[in-house]
């Protein structure tokens, strides 16, 4: 009887749904990497002034915690519909008052929005897809989610190098380039996402969702566990680590495309987009690798390899004098980067014994850190060059590295050999 009722729970339509959400996530979230160097041109900015985008957006996940306990006053379908309502705005916004300012508010709340979605998407799908598939719907999810970043940045390539060339004009690119300003062809991707956001607020507001109840280990939390909880020196260093994973990977992907064009003079609009297409393509292949290497081997020993990796992948991508070597080193960074986010996670979790939805809730803000480890790098290559400005990544690597030496999780990964050991 136990298995009929659970299977009675699967909505395969409500998977798919969040399957797509998953998706539109990440490709709204992921494209300002290969924008910077025509934004730089665009508003006429520096290092510094551009980095302040992707902190708009990233800042804005500082909203989890607080939407999180809205979720579960409001539940899913409103969250997610707001989500989407903010995210239109936002995209909408910067459609048609393109400038700096502009620019700023709508990342923010276009952050604002997608934060807000990843809060009630993961609970969502456990019930919709049943518990006992979890573990494989959320790597799939992981999957559609590095698709999504993969493509993204073609996306821009395509609509950038369509609408500059007039005599290869489609309807569609006749009606952006009737909207868009001549000088700012990036702008048609913000058209693109407000158009996605609509149609998304659509879907979701005709669909029928499933009464989702939070597991203990799901819910937010009253303000006073947070207290508790940001009173551990534990929870402080696991935040700290996904504050570092996020400003690694986002201060990375956001300065691909410009680091190739100053040192090895690639188009950004072409080869810089792809490079940065390529960091999230093998991020995503290097997920799978991972999972077969966490049956085999225990996760901090592999968080420990792949950030070693990750680093000398890193250096060659910053000090080699051969333009091929340097665009291929980028992205394979993001094939050892692929483990450390879900690592890290894991392992914090696994390091205390309650208020695991709260701890979450606390992880999941130090996204801001994509926000910060951007900015910084941008301060300091203002004053002595991007390449220096990248260095700090050794820093947030380093940081990295070490929680797979600190890190005593009171459950660790059940890995093939440790499973014939507890049988």
């Amino acid at each position: 009887m136990p298995k009929t009722t659970t299977a009675a729970k699967r909505n395969y339509y409500i998977v798919f749904l969040i399957m797509l959400t998953f998706f539109v996530i990440s490709f709204l979230t992921n494209v300002i990497g290969p924008l910077v160097p025509d934004i730089i041109k665009g508003f006429h900015l520096s290092l510094t002034m551009v980095a302040v985008l992707p902190f708009a957006f990233f800042i804005a996940y500082l909203v989890s915690i607080p939407a999180a306990m809205l979720n579960e006053k409001y539940k899913e379908k409103k969250m997610m519909l707001g989500a989407f309502v903010i995210s239109f705005l936002g995209a909408l916004m910067l459609g048609l008052y393109p400038n700096y300012l502009t620019a700023i508010i709508s990342l923010f709340l276009i952050g604002c929005g997608m934060a807000m979605l990843q809060v009630v998407i993961n609970p969502l799908l456990r019930t919709s897809g049943g518990e006992e598939h979890y573990a494989f719907n959320s790597v799939l999810a992981q999957l559609i989610f590095g698709a999504a970043s993969f493509l993204s940045p073609l996306a821009y390539s395509y609509l950038v190098v369509n609408l500059n060339n007039s005599g290869a004009e489609d309807p569609v690119q006749r009606i952006f380039a009737s909207i868009v300003p001549k000088s700012l062809p990036w702008i048609s991707l913000y058209w693109l996402f407000a158009v996605v956001s609509l149609v998304m607020i659509v879907v979701i507001f005709v669909s029928r969702f499933p009464k989702v109840i939070l597991k203990e280990d799901e819910k937010a939390g009253a303000l006073q566990v947070h207290k508790d909880l940001l009173k551990k020196p534990i929870v402080i260093l696991f935040f700290i680590g996904i504050f570092c994973y996020v400003g690694t990977e986002q201060g990375t992907a956001n300065w691909i495309s410009q680091f190739l064009y100053e040192y090895h003079h690639y188009d950004p609009q072409t080869t810089g987009a792809s490079a940065v297409a390529y960091f999230w393509g093998l991020m995503t292949a290097g997920g799978v690798l991972g999972l077969f290497l966490l049956k085999i081997m225990d996760s901090a020993k592999v968080l420990i390899i792949f950030t070693i990796l990750a680093i000398i992948s890193l250096s060659i991508g910053l000090f080699t004098g051969n333009d091929r070597v340097a665009l291929y080193a980028f992205p394979i960074v993001g094939f050892f980067a692929s483990v450390m986010y879900p690592i890290i996670f894991s392992l914090a979790l696994n390091s205390v014994e309650e208020n695991q939805g709260a701890f979450a809730g606390i992880l999941l803000t130090g996204v801001i850190g994509g926000a910060i480890i951007p900015l910084i790098i941008g301060a300091i290559g203002d004053h002595w060059g991007l390449r220096t400005g990248m260095l700090f990544l050794y820093i947030t690597m380093g940081y990295i590295l070490s929680v797979g030496f600190w890190a005593k999780p009171i459950i660790k990964n059940k890995t093939i050999l440790r499973q014939k050991a507890e049988g």
